[in-house]
């Protein structure tokens, strides 16, 4: 099992502008794992990014990664 929390952390944090506030949990359910980002709300713009592109790249490595360990993952951005 790849630890899929901390490769979304340390993407998430590296694309932000206040990594500090960043917060990942993940869990697994029938369905696979699932991975939950929290940012500050002026940094949402940066994770989901143009058209949603810079999330669903983070989706793909994270799905990449669980291949190789015939796991499933999904990563979603939960906003408060």
């Amino acid at each position: 099992m790849a630890n899929y929390k901390e490769l979304v952390e340390f993407v998430a944090k590296h694309l932000v502008t206040q990594p500090d506030a960043v917060s990942v949990e993940s869990g697994e359910d029938e369905n696979g794992f699932k991975v939950l980002i929290r940012v500050s709300q002026e940094d949402i713009g940066r994770i989901i990014g143009k058209r949603g592109a810079t999330i669903n790249a983070i989706r793909l490595l994270a799905k990449a990664a669980a291949v190789k360990a015939g796991e499933k993952v999904d990563v979603d951005i939960v906003e408060d």
